[in-house]
């Protein structure tokens, strides 16, 4: 006679357990690794398959933060298939940056590891209704990208394009055979689910920072290079400023919203948008690298691009996230955004730090202008 099937788990997180943030660490690396290939090779092709990898990887991420939302990480089985997912994730970024090329195969076993731990963790939650509309656009992107390991040339990049839409865009095409028609089954506990984004986002400006410390060079430290790596700080340490002034009226919002809504809301909220912004931080992080080890010399205009753009594409990732939660949108950010856009002919021209101290003290104006606003909901505290 077999034992008898666990009981769902019905008890949503309430805060987010320590193997959490283990697992951000793990999936953080990913940055890490195509922010040193994008370093290596700035180029408009590298971009691109950063784009498809980082899309490809995010949804997948975003997965797991609702899955350790809705089955928190308790039992000791849940938390060794967490590590199993963890795992994955590893190999997936080992992999890269040659996952369409030579470490294709084992990019495709790390990712479908990841699809199998999150569906058979999610079976253990009260979604299992969720979970089955949800089980064949997650297989079947893995399988694509496993199939891309039988090709070379366009068909790879082009079977990974495949798995991206299948998992985040078909759905959308096809409500009524997705997840989208049973969205209601998969409860959230906002306190928790903006805390889970707001530390990786933590963690990945983390690692902007370690990426500073590994572009100086030891041999001719000067007082003017101490001032450029406490100046390639304060652009991250602005970011970050940037992005936890919303979190408070984030959880306010998805605590106010219906159960039936609100993983509608969560979704629009924390996918596309923080993707856009996390993305933003690979090649500003990039920059900052080159910029500290070079501080004296203008940068290339892919250098001087990378820095602005990534730069602009947060604060479009931040502004998509508060639209999607019905926050105003003061028109600081756009100008911001236009203005850190217009630094790129300032970094090709004077030296590269010229443009990161620009670029930092247009945040630093934005933000000291959206306080004088109060730049939030009513009666909701907004500060870090």
């Amino acid at each position: 006679m077999g034992h008898p099937r666990p009981a769902p788990d019905t008890g949503t997180a309430a805060r987010v357990a320590p193997i959490e943030i283990f697992f951000d660490v793990v999936f953080v690396l990913t940055i890490t690794q195509l922010t040193h290939t994008l370093e290596t090779d700035l180029s408009w092709a590298t971009l691109g398959r950063t784009v498809l990898i980082f899309g490809l990887l995010w949804y997948l991420y975003t997965g797991y933060a609702w899955l350790t939302n809705h089955v928190p990480p308790r039992r000791s089985t849940d938390k060794l298939l967490l590590l199993a997912g963890m795992a994955g994730f590893l190999l997936t970024a080992v992999a890269l940056p040659a996952a369409l090329a030579d470490t294709g195969l084992v990019f495709a076993i790390g990712y479908l590891i990841v699809v199998l731990v999150h569906l058979l963790l999610f079976t253990h939650s009260d979604a299992r209704a969720g979970v089955r509309r949800l089980a064949p656009y997650n297989l079947g992107a893995a399988l694509l990208v496993l199939a891309s390991t039988a090709f070379s040339g366009p068909a790879v990049p082009a079977l990974w394009t495949a798995a991206v839409l299948t998992q985040a865009v078909l759905p959308y095409l096809l409500p009524r055979h997705s997840w989208i028609s049973v969205a209601a089954a998969f409860h959230l506990r906002p306190a928790h689910f903006v805390e889970r984004h707001g530390l990786l986002v933590i963690v990945a400006l983390g690692e902007s920072v370690i990426t500073i410390g590994m572009g100086v060079p030891t041999d001719h430290f000067t007082a003017g290079r101490a001032g450029t790596i406490l100046l390639a700080l304060a652009l991250p340490a602005a970011l970050w400023w940037i992005y936890f002034a919303d979190t408070r009226p984030a959880e306010a919002v998805l605590a106010d919203a219906a159960p039936a809504a609100r993983s509608r809301i969560a979704a629009r909220t924390f996918v596309l948008p923080h993707f856009l912004l996390l993305l933003g931080v690979i090649p500003a992080a990039a920059d900052l690298h080159a910029t500290v080890a070079h501080p004296d010399q203008p940068a290339t205009p892919g250098a001087a691009l990378a820095l602005s753009g990534g730069v602009t594409l947060f604060l479009i990732g931040i502004a998509a996230t508060r639209r999607a939660l019905g926050l105003p949108i003061p028109r600081s950010r756009p100008t911001a955004a236009l203005v850190v856009l217009a630094t790129i002919p300032v970094g090709v021209t004077l030296p590269a730090t010229v443009q990161l101290a620009t670029v930092t003290a247009v945040l630093v104006l934005m933000l000291l202008s959206d306080a004088r606003r109060r730049v939030g909901r009513p009666r909701t505290p907004v500060g870090p």
